[in-house]
């Protein structure tokens, strides 16, 4: 269980209230906001995107099974990111889009820098530690994984 906030240490004592009471969901916001908003991605990918376009691009980069890895891709940034949300199958979703993510950073962002406004590694950089850190934590508390009683 988490500690309770030292009021004492606080610039103004009674927010520890706040704080006391809205702790608990924290990390189940966080986890919840990495899913939700890598969702619209795969969507888009999904809805918009053709997977031989996508296919390509992945074995222009000189990655083998370019097909494969796009339906990977799809299916990443739309079931896992969904998963990631709600807490199902926590682990694998986090560990599938972590993956994903390094790969993007490696082989497709790397030579644009750090700042994502020059497509640089900066987001997907940022997606790869949060789902790094969901997966050594687990779907948490407040997810489908707490509820079933198992951890994926």
């Amino acid at each position: 269980m988490l500690e309770s906030i030292d009021r004492r240490r606080l610039l103004i004592p009674m927010t520890g209230v706040i704080y006391d009471k809205f702790a608990p969901f924290s990390y189940a916001l966080v986890r919840f906001a990495t899913g939700a908003i890598l969702f619209p991605h795969g969507v888009q990918k999904v809805l918009y995107g053709s997977i031989e376009r996508y296919a390509a691009t992945i074995s222009g980069k000189g990655l083998p099974f370019g097909l494969a890895l796009a339906y990977l891709t799809f299916f990443a940034e739309s079931v896992g990111a969904v998963c990631l949300a709600l807490g199902l199958f926590t682990r694998i979703a986090a560990a599938m889009i972590f993956v994903e993510m390094v790969v993007i950073v490696i082989y497709f962002l790397w030579p644009n820098g750090f700042f994502w406004t020059n497509h640089g590694i900066e987001f997907a950089l940022l997606w790869a530690i949060l789902c790094l850190a969901i997966f050594f934590r687990g779907g948490g508390r407040y997810s489908i994984d707490h509820y079933l009683a198992k951890e994926f």
